[in-house]
């Protein structure tokens, strides 16, 4: 018996040293920045290779050909909000990020296909959103590690950077801060929509609080309508029957049916009749 469990023992030991992973650290981590310019949230994903005493541009990255800018998986940047890039719009979403080195410029260029690991099998110019050029500058020293940066940042501007070896490009990107601030401060000062009255007094008149305050609320929701939603109509006219206006709920009612029945709404008409039946009694 007891040799039979050293046996098992034996064999448990084996499968668990078979199955067991070894953990090496990456030779070009990924790194991931995440970043609000002005109102716009960016996210940049890459992996970082070495130069390890390489000559990096013009050797292991030739000068005019298509690179993949980083390492393994696409270089990947994501825009929550349509961007201007070189006076051009880059609509909102991912891009994988290429570049095309060379000793004074880099064509840097946003591809929307973003599921290869390195440079596409076959290029698709189709899946070119923006090509931008972009000037090399010179740094006084080496950067060993890749390197991607959000920079520069400005309440309606940023820079994508890419830096290796002693190069730095640059890619300035707008984002519509302005836009979304102003069109913000435009709906907050032009007060509570239509919408935002009824939704208010719907809850009230659901949760059995102020009636009042409600039916008030569903006034603001159709004044200076002309042909107000018969939905607004329908609730306003339950409103005004749970205070006790049974006349004033039937002349709303009745408003409400026309409406309903001018957008074929089968359900709101039934509504309305049954309620105008009701109250008429």
């Amino acid at each position: 018996m007891l040799k039979k469990l050293c046996i098992l023992l034996v064999f448990v030991g084996a499968i668990s040293t078979t199955t067991a992973q070894i953990k090496t650290p990456q030779p070009s981590p990924f790194s991931k920045i995440e970043q609000v310019v002005g109102l716009t949230d960016v996210t940049l994903e890459y992996s970082r290779p070495a130069m390890r005493g390489r000559t990096i541009f013009g050797d292991l990255v030739p000068y005019g050909k298509v690179w993949r800018t980083g390492a393994n998986a696409n270089s990947k940047i994501t825009f929550s909000d349509n961007v201007i890039i070189d006076g051009k719009k880059l609509v909102k979403g991912t891009y994988a990020i290429f570049t095309i080195p060379n000793e004074t410029s880099w064509d840097v260029i946003f591809y929307t296909d973003t599921n290869n690991w390195g440079t596409p099998q076959k290029w698709d110019e189709a899946k070119v959103a923006i090509k931008t050029t972009a000037q090399v500058q010179e740094m006084p020293m080496d950067i060993d590690s890749f390197t991607m940066t959000l920079d520069n940042l400005k309440t309606g501007s940023a820079d994508l950077g890419i830096l290796w070896e002693n190069v730095y490009v640059g890619v300035t990107f707008e984002v519509p801060t302005d836009k979304i601030t102003s069109k913000s401060i435009e709906t907050v000062m032009a007060g509570p929509s239509g919408n935002d009255y009824f939704q208010a007094a719907s809850y009230y008149h659901t949760e059995g609080k102020d009636l009042k305050q409600a039916l008030e609320w569903m006034k603001k929701a159709t004044e200076g309508d002309d042909d107000p939603e018969f939905w607004y109509l329908r609730r306003m006219s339950l409103i005004q029957a749970d205070l006790g206006d049974k006349a004033g709920a039937i002349k709303t009612a009745k408003q409400s049916l026309a409406g309903a029945e001018k957008a074929g709404n089968a359900d709101y008409v039934k509504m309305n009749k049954e309620s105008i039946a009701e109250w008429q009694k």
